[in-house]
């Protein structure tokens, strides 16, 4: 069952987001946040220079999904459509 980001999920999931978004930045990616479903599984879409990057899936688990699943304790799995 999909659901779409709930507002003050949304609002804990960027503010987790926004502390490693400028070193995507950096180097010309970013990620989006896309939806949750089944209620605890976050789904986003890595864009950019990220959505290409050899290293993308060291950035996703080292960085994006730990900094995720540390500050938003709701999530318990984060996906990356593209990736």
């Amino acid at each position: 069952m999909e659901t779409t980001v709930e507002s003050p999920l949304q609002e804990k999931i960027e503010k987790a987001l926004d502390k490693i978004r400028p070193y995507l930045e950096a180097d010309g990616g970013n990620v989006r946040v896309l939806e949750i479903v089944d209620g605890h599984t976050l789904r986003l879409e890595l864009i950019g220079a990220c959505s290409s990057c050899s290293m993308s899936a060291m950035t996703f688990r080292g960085g994006i999904e730990e900094t995720i699943l540390r500050e938003v304790p709701e999530i318990t799995k984060v996906e990356a459509i593209n990736m």
